[in-house]
């Protein structure tokens, strides 16, 4: 993570044929997007400084082609409705759980009679008709096909701008820091144009410099980032890995500080709640619980598709090891030598990551589909085509593909790990649950599935019938207003203990005690 994957030719020229060294293949040719050479056996070698050279051309070649979109109003709000400024540092849905959330919900906020316009960073967010969009233009530094790049110097157009190379040239991530200082100075230019500010995770520091402002500021938490540091470095194997690691969630600490100063804090579940003030020491009463949702009239089950024998689906925005897909992959690997089953991952492998590696070495090349970049509607059909929908996740702060894949109509098997419980329902019932970081209980539970047609149908019905009754986007946009409305009031958010002491304060001694 924290390399710097700049880019190369490797000439040939002295290596072929020669006695004592290696022999070496490419994956494919020159240009963009090019692979390095690896080794027979299949391992990258080293890029030399005359490919960092030419890859990095072809990355400021690519940069002057690349346009930032034009800003698009947003629909006035109805009598009554509250003009929303929506921030998200990267807005795209194909980049994780944010970006879908932010869609969504920022649709059905106008579909209540709300004025919203979102604030973005790159990559750019997919918005409905009728939210407004105002690029927010940084580095883009981990773009693909270049990540880690290093922009030219045309490209750097102002202080946040050497902020985030700056932080990225350390082994840190400074997208939210910088995304926060541009969105900061948007905003002061715009004062009269919104009731309140709605920020999406980013949790930079400039969100307290909109505090000062004068701006009422809602927070969405959807977890805390620390469960993430502490599996990352659970994984690591070598000292270097882990000071790399530390260093990349270096932002956590800025991260940490906004979020116990910021006055109004919404999570999307019960656990997360509890997390946040146990590891991050937000205070209780200055947070709610509002959970995000789905649209069931997109994943639900269709009369024209078929669950295909022995198919598995997992959906997995990032190659970490919170997402737990070596462990699925270990299980897939168990039960493929007692019978035939394949399994669709909705998401892309990092090329020579933990999970591109474990399908290697498990033999599983032939039976994992990768699948990215498809609409909704698509998702919903492949997940009709699975038997079985798998969460192997070792947390999760809520969780949208078991919602997604409930919705559907499939079987869920999800592990214990966060929220999950909280979203799934009770064993047995809803879906099957295991612990997290278990390859063999995974492998029995989707085994007991797929040899038994009743019990997937019953859960896939109580599961659909438990979404579609707790987790739409209308409900996740309704208790979303109300936080608004409480915050420009006054009033403590609508779900949060009122009391300072008490059982609030208890939780956060334990939480203290737990760090």
């Amino acid at each position: 993570m924290a390399s710097i994957p700049v880019l190369i030719l490797l000439t040939t020229g002295g290596l072929r044929d020669h006695p004592g060294r290696r022999r070496l293949r490419r994956d494919r040719g020159f240009g963009e997007a090019m692979r390095p050479w690896r080794s027979a056996s299949g391992h990258p070698l080293p890029k030399t400084p005359r490919q960092k050279w030419i890859e990095t051309k072809e990355s400021w070649e690519r940069s002057r082609h690349i346009e930032v979109p034009a800003p698009v109003p947003a629909a006035p709000p109805l009598p009554g409705g509250l003009r929303v400024a929506f921030l998200i540092y990267r807005g795209n849905p194909r980049c994780g759980g944010q970006g879908v959330y932010t869609r969504h919900l920022t649709r059905e906020l106008v579909a209540l009679g709300h004025s919203v316009e979102v604030f973005s960073g790159p990559p750019w967010p997919e918005l409905d008709p009728g939210v407004g969009f105002t690029p927010v233009p940084g580095l883009d530094l981990y773009r693909h096909p270049d990540p880690f790049r290093i922009p030219h110097r045309r490209e750097f157009s102002s202080r946040e701008d050497w902020i985030e190379f700056g932080i990225m040239c350390t082994a840190g991530f400074g997208e939210p820091l910088a995304y926060s200082l541009r969105a900061r100075q948007l905003l002061a230019e715009r004062r009269d144009e919104f009731d309140v500010v709605h920020d999406n995770q980013c949790l930079g520091t400039g969100m307290l410099g909109m505090v000062e402002d004068g701006w009422p500021l809602l927070t969405t938490l959807h977890h805390p980032i620390t469960v993430d540091r502490q599996l990352a470095l659970s994984h690591t194997t070598n000292p270097w890995q882990q000071f790399t690691t530390r260093r990349w969630f270096g932002f956590l600490g800025m991260q940490v500080r906004v979020a116990r100063a910021l006055p109004a804090v919404l999570t999307v579940s019960q656990n997360s709640r509890l997390d946040i003030v146990a590891q991050m020491e937000v205070a209780p009463e200055r947070m709610t619980v509002v959970p995000v949702g789905v649209d069931d009239t997109v994943f639900r089950p269709f009369d024209d598709v078929t669950p295909i024998p022995g198919r598995i689906m997992v959906t997995s925005s990032s190659d970490v090891p919170m997402k737990g897909l070596v462990p699925l992959l270990e299980a897939i690997a168990k039960l493929r030598t007692e019978r035939d089953v394949e399994l669709t991952v909705i998401g892309r492998p990092t090329e020579g990551g933990r999970v591109d590696r474990a399908i290697t070495r498990l033999g599983l090349s032939d039976a994992v589909h990768c699948v990215s970049g498809i609409s909704d509607d698509a998702l919903a059909r492949l997940y009709g085509q699975a038997q079985v929908a798998v969460v192997p996740s070792l947390y999760e702060g809520f969780s949208l593909p078991a919602i997604e894949a409930m919705s559907c109509g499939v079987a869920v098997v999800a592990t214990t790990g966060g929220a999950l419980p909280e979203v799934v329902g009770t064993d047995g019932e809803t879906g099957l649950l295991v612990p997290p970081d278990d390859p063999g209980a995974l492998a029995a539970a989707i085994a007991r599935l797929l040899d038994d047609p009743a019990l997937r149908a019953r859960l896939g019905a109580a599961g659909r019938e438990r979404v579609v009754s707790r987790f739409t986007w209308p409900v996740t946009a309704a208790g979303t207003a109300a936080c608004y409305q409480a915050l420009l009031e006054g009033r403590p958010l609508p779900g949060a203990p009122s009391a300072v002491r008490g059982h609030g304060h208890e939780i956060l001694e334990r939480g203290a005690a737990r760090c």
